[in-house]
């Protein structure tokens, strides 16, 4: 009999970096496509740097500077939050000097990890750790710090072609 997989219930004060996962998901789905339908790995690597530059590095800036004080000192969970986040840095600025297909993919599966790891375990301990109150004065926080995307990706490569 095959089990079926339900969506996670989050918290209405961590839905919108949940909501961010999901974008992020999008995007990791998105080089996998382009890498494909044999995309040049010039257009994958802007793609990879708008991505950063517009959505990436500030849900990093909402998680790190909001979420972490939270969490008390050493925990394993701030620290592989902290860890993961810095080997995601690393590998984008890798792709932004010598893009290259496998370290395209590598970003992808370490994304999707990444991801499914603070919705799972992350957002789940914090859920259960903060007040209701400690929650919303999360989330009031997240909505001051949003993240906003000045422009639109126009060119969907991950679009296959006949």
């Amino acid at each position: 009999m095959k089990q079926e997989i339900k969506p996670i219930k989050r918290s209405e004060q961590l839905a919108p970096l949940s909501r961010e996962h999901h974008d992020g998901l999008l995007f990791a789905w998105k080089i996998k496509q382009g890498l494909e339908n044999k995309t040049s790995l010039e257009l994958l690597r802007k793609f990879t740097m708008w991505y950063w530059k517009s959505h990436i590095k500030p849900h990093f800036f909402q998680e790190e500077r909001i979420l972490l004080p939270y969490m008390p000192e050493g925990n394993d969970l701030a620290i592989q939050l902290k860890e993961e986040h810095d080997h995601i840095r690393e590998l984008i600025l890798e792709i932004d000097d010598q893009p290259d297909p496998h370290s395209l993919k590598i970003l992808c599966d370490l994304l999707n990890k990444h991801i499914r790891f603070e919705e799972r375990e992350l957002f789940k301990y914090l859920e259960e750790l903060l007040s209701k109150e400690q929650l919303d004065i999360v989330f009031n926080e997240i909505e001051k710090h949003p993240v906003i995307c000045d422009t639109e990706w126009t060119e969907e490569f991950w679009v296959k072609k006949n």
